[in-house]
C-alpha cells in the first residue's frame, strides 16, 4: 500500500506542475526501481507500474508510432462523436471572438490579462455628453404620461433624439456620428433607463442591431456615404426584422424570400432581388423610414454566375439556388409594403410592430455589402449581435438596479412599521443587501463587457452571459424592491417609479435571445467549443488533407490529453485546498482567497466540461439541463472575475468591501450549486461520483451571502455617503422637488438631519405617502 499511495502522492504534483513527458519518464522510471528494488510491492503492482512507464515512453518518444497506430483510430473516434451542425449553427459557432472568457475555460487564467484590460474611462466629449444631452433628455421624459396617456414619446423628444443624434452613437464621426465608445454608449442607454425604459429601448435599437451597426461593419463605401449621414442625424429612422411566425428563438428558421431577377429601379432595369417577408414584434417598425430585412436569398435561373458585364461572370453559384440568409436595407415607402397594427409592449410604450412585404423589388446595391454580402447575413448578424448584447440590455437593466437601490435604499429608512424604519428589520434588510449587491454584481460585468468591445472584440459568449444573468438579476432586484415598498409599489400612478420597471421585466427576458434559450443552448453551447483551449483547433485540423491533417491533429491532441491529466489533478488538488496552492496575482488582500476559488472553479469547470463533452458528444446539445448547469457555472466565473476587476479599478475603497464580499459570495455559491446539480444528475451516475470526488472533495463547503453583510450594506444605502453614490452613479436625478425620485430622497435627508427629538415628527409626517417637499420644509422649521 505504500507504493500506491507514494505514487499517487508522485503523479499528482506531477500532474499538478504539467511538467513535460520527459521528466514523467525520470520520474516513474526512479519510482518503479525503487518500489522493485527497496519496497515490499505486489507484483500486481509492478506489472502495472511497468506498463505505464512503456506507455508513456512509446506514446512520448516515438512519434511515428503514436500516429501510425494510435492517432489514425483517434481521429475516427473524434469525429463521430462530433455534433452536426446546420450551416446556420456553424456561422453561430465561428462568429464572435475569445478573450477573457477563453482563460477562464482554461482551467488555469492568467489573472494578470484581466487586470490589463482597461478600467471604465470617457472622453472629455462622451463626458459632456453624458452630463449634457443626456440629462437634457432625461429632464424631459415623463414616464407616466409617456407609458399611460400618449402611448408614445413626446414630439419634442422625437426631436431631441434627433438634434442630439442620439440615435447615431455608434456611427464615426466622419459620417456625422457621435463615434462612442461602447463604455459611453452603454452609460448613455444606462442612465436614460432610470428615467425611462420606453426611452432608453427607442435609443438602444438603432445603436444595436441595426442599420447603422452592420453598414459600419459590412456595408461597401457608397452604402456607408449614402446612408450613415442620414441615419446619425435621424433623418432616416431605422429598425431591423428577423423575427417571423416561425422563427423566433430559431431565427435560422426564416421563411422571408429574396428571390433574384430583374426589375424596375428608378426607370431602369437592373438585377436585384424580388422579397416576400413577414415579420412581426419589431421595434420602431411603425415609425421607421429604413427597414434592415433579414431573409433567405434564392437564385433559381442563376442569374448571378452569367458572365453579362454586370457581375464579373463568377461561376458555382448556379449549383446550389439557396444563397443563403442575407440582409438588406428597404426604403419603407416601397410598394407592397405594408405595416400592420402597432403592437403595445407590457408595461412599455416604445414603438412596435409586424411589417409585410409582397413582391418588394430592390437593386443588388441595396443588399448590405452589396453583391459580396449575399448569403453572408447571418455572420453579419451574429457578430453584430455579440456587440449589441454586450451593450443594451446588460446597460438597461443595471440602470434598473441602480434606480432600485437609490429608491429602496432612500424609503426603507424614511418609511416606519411599528414606529421603527424598515431598514431596521431583518427581514428588509436581506432584500436590500440583495438589491444593492446584485446591482454591484450587474454593473461589474456591465463594464467589463463594455471594455472587451471597446478593444475591437465581438464577444459572443461574454454578450450571451450579460444578456442572460443582468435580465434574471434585474428581474430578482426589481422584485425586491417592490416587496420593500409593498402598497407603494403596487398602486400604479404618477408617483409610482417601480411600476415602470416592474411591468417591464418580460421585454428585457424575452427580447434578442429568449433567456431560456440563452442558458440552455447558447452560452455553453458556443463556449463549450469556441473557448475550449483545444476542441476548435482540433475541428479544424480534421478539415485539413490527410497528411497535414494527422501531424497537426497529432500535436493539438497531445496538448489536449495532458492538460486533462493536469486539470484533473488541479481540480482534486484545489478543491482539498479550497484554492491555497493557486497563485493570485499581487493585489489587495481582501481579495485574494476570491482569485484563489475562482481559480479552483476554473480547473473544476475545465474538467467537469470536458468530460461531459466527450461522453455526449453531439448529443449535449439535446441535454438542455447539462448544458445549462455548465452555462451557470462559466457565467459565474466571468460574472466573479468581473466584481474582481471593478473593485480594484475603483482603488479597491474599504467601504465597498461587504458589496464585494456580497458579490463574490453569490458567484461562488451560484458555481457551487451548479456543480452540484450538475454531478447529481450526471448523465451516467459512475462517472458523476467519480468527477464529484476530484471537483468537490469536501462536499459543498461554500455557503451564501452571510448575514453579516446584510447590516453593513444596508447602512451604506440608506443614507448618503460615497458607497451609496458609487453604487449609484449613473441614476438621472431630478432637480424639480415633487418628482418622486427627488421625494424620496429629500425624505430620506431630512430624516437623517432632524434633531433627535424632531425625528418622530418627520418621520409621522413621511407616512402620508401624498406629502410635499413644502409641507415637510415646514415642519422641520418649525
Amino acid at each position: 500500500m505504500f507504493s500506491f499511495f507514494a505514487f499517487t502522492l508522485v503523479a499528482l504534483v506531477l500532474l499538478y506542475q504539467g511538467v513535460s513527458a520527459f521528466s514523467w519518464a525520470l520520474a516513474l522510471g526512479v519510482f518503479v526501481i525503487c518500489a522493485s528494488w527497496l519496497w515490499s510491492t505486489p507484483a500486481l503492482l509492478l506489472v502495472l507500474y511497468w506498463i505505464l512507464l512503456l506507455m508513456i515512453v512509446a506514446l512520448a518518444f516515438l512519434p511515428r508510432f503514436r500516429q501510425a497506430k494510435v492517432m489514425p483510430r483517434m481521429m475516427r473516434w473524434y469525429k463521430s462523436v462530433l455534433p452536426t451542425l446546420s450551416d446556420t449553427e456553424q456561422q453561430a459557432l465561428d462568429a464572435g471572438d475569445v478573450s477573457w472568457d477563453g482563460e477562464l475555460f482554461s482551467g488555469n487564467p492568467d489573472w494578470y490579462r484581466l487586470k490589463r484590460i482597461p478600467k471604465p474611462t470617457f472622453t472629455d466629449a462622451e463626458q459632456s455628453f453624458i452630463d449634457g444631452p443626456t440629462e437634457q433628455l432625461c429632464a424631459l421624459l415623463n414616464d407616466w404620461q409617456i407609458t399611460q396617456e400618449s402611448l408614445d414619446l413626446p414630439p419634442a423628444v422625437w426631436q431631441f433624439l434627433r438634434e442630439q443624434r442620439f440615435f447615431g452613437m455608434v456611427i464615426p464621426c466622419e459620417y456625422g456620428g457621435l463615434g462612442f465608445s461602447a463604455q459611453a454608449h452603454s452609460q448613455v442607454v444606462m442612465k436614460i433607463a432610470t428615467r425611462s425604459i420606453s426611452a432608453a429601448v427607442t435609443v438602444m435599437v438603432p445603436n444595436s442591431l441595426g442599420p447603422g451597426e452592420l453598414l459600419v461593419h459590412y456595408g461597401t463605401q457608397g452604402q456607408r456615404d449614402a446612408y450613415l449621414p442620414k441615419l446619425a442625424s435621424g433623418e432616416l429612422l431605422p429598425c431591423f426584422a428577423l423575427t417571423g411566425p416561425e422563427a423566433g428563438s430559431d431565427a435560422g428558421a426564416l421563411t422571408d424570400t429574396g428571390v433574384v431577377c430583374y426589375g424596375q429601379w428608378q426607370g431602369k432595369q437592373v438585377l436585384g432581388l424580388k422579397l416576400n417577408w413577414e415579420k412581426r414584434y419589431i421595434t420602431l417598425a411603425p415609425v421607421a423610414s429604413l427597414l434592415g430585412l433579414a431573409f433567405k436569398a434564392y437564385d433559381p435561373d442563376g442569374l448571378l454566375s452569367r458572365p453579362d458585364g454586370l457581375l464579373g461572370g463568377e461561376g458555382g453559384q448556379d449549383e446550389d439556388k439557396t444563397l443563403g440568409v442575407t440582409c438588406a436595407l428597404i426604403p419603407t415607402d416601397l410598394p407592397g409594403i405594408r405595416i400592420g397594427s402597432r403592437h403595445l409592449p407590457i408595461g412599455a410604450a416604445f414603438m412596435n410592430g409586424p411589417t409585410w412585404g409582397k413582391d418588394v423589388f430592390i437593386p443588388l446595391e441595396n443588399v448590405i455589402g452589396e453583391r459580396g454580402g449575399i448569403g453572408q447575413g447571418w455572420r453579419m448578424l451574429m457578430n453584430c449581435l455579440s456587440i449589441g448584447r454586450s451593450i443594451s440590455l446588460p446597460a438597461l437593466s443595471t440602470g434598473a438596479g441602480k434606480l432600485a437601490t437609490f429608491t429602496t435604499g432612500a424609503y426603507a429608512l424614511v418609511r416606519q412599521q411599528f414606529k421603527v424604519p424598515l431598514a431596521k428589520f431583518e427581514g428588509v434588510q436581506e432584500a436590500l443587501a440583495k438589491i444593492a449587491g446584485l446591482t454591484y454584481l450587474m454593473n461589474a460585468g456591465r463594464t467589463l463587457t463594455a471594455a472587451l468591445v471597446d478593444q475591437g472584440l465581438k464577444p459572443s459568449v461574454p454578450s450571451a452571459i450579460l444578456k442572460y444573468h443582468n435580465t434574471e438579476l434585474m428581474r430578482i432586484v426589481v422584485n425586491n424592491a417592490m416587496d420593500v415598498h409593498a402598497g407603494r409599489g403596487v398602486i400604479i400612478g404618477p408617483q409610482n417609479y417601480l411600476a415602470a420597471l416592474f411591468a417591464a421585466i418580460p421585454i428585457s427576458i424575452t427580447v434578442e435571445g429568449a433567456n431560456i434559450l440563452t442558458r440552455s443552448l447558447m452560452i455553453f453551447g458556443q463556449g463549450g467549443v469556441r473557448c475550449h483551449p483545444f476542441i476548435l483547433k482540433e475541428m479544424q485540423a480534421l478539415a485539413l488533407p490527410e497528411a497535414e491533417g494527422l501531424l497537426e491533429f497529432d500535436r493539438i491532441f497531445c496538448q489536449h490529453v495532458v492538460t486533462d491529466l493536469q486539470m484533473a489533478a488541479r481540480s482534486f488538488l484545489l478543491g482539498l485546498t479550497q484554492g491555497k496552492l493557486s497563485r493570485p496575482p499581487q493585489t489587495h488582500s481582501v481579495l485574494k482567497p476570491y482569485y484563489q476559488q475562482l481559480t479552483r472553479f476554473s480547473a473544476s469547470f475545465y474538467l467537469a466540461a470536458e468530460v461531459t463533452m466527450g461522453l455526449l458528444g453531439g448529443k449535449l446539445k439535446f441535454k438542455e439541463r447539462t448544458s445549462a448547469r455548465l452555462a451557470d457555472v462559466f457565467s459565474y466565473l466571468y460574472l466573479g472575475s468581473a466584481v474582481l476587476k471593478q473593485f480594484q479599478d475603483q482603488g479597491c475603497p474599504k467601504g465597498d468591501e461587504p458589496l464585494l464580499h456580497y458579490a463574490m459570495q453569490y458567484c461562488l455559491w451560484q458555481i457551487q450549486q451548479a456543480l452540484d446539480a450538475l454531478l447529481s444528475n450526471y448523465p451516467v451516475a459512475g462517472i458523476g461520483l467519480l468527477l464529484r470526488v476530484l471537483i468537490l472533495p469536501l462536499g459543498l463547503c461554500l455557503k451564501p451571502p452571510a448575514d453579516d453583510l446584510q447590516q453593513a450594506i444596508t447602512d451604506a444605502i440608506c443614507q448618503p455617503g460615497e458607497v451609496r453614490e458609487r453604487l449609484t452613479s449613473g441614476v438621472y436625478r431630478p432637480q424639480y422637488l415633487q418628482d418622486p425620485l427627488a421625494k424620496v430622497e429629500f425624505a430620506m435627508q431630512q430624516v437623517l438631519a432632524a434633531a433627535p427629538d424632531a425625528k418622530q415628527a418627520v418621520w409621522d409626517a413621511i407616512q402620508v405617502d401624498d406629502f410635499t417637499t413644502e409641507q415637510l420644509a415646514k415642519l422641520i422649521a418649525h
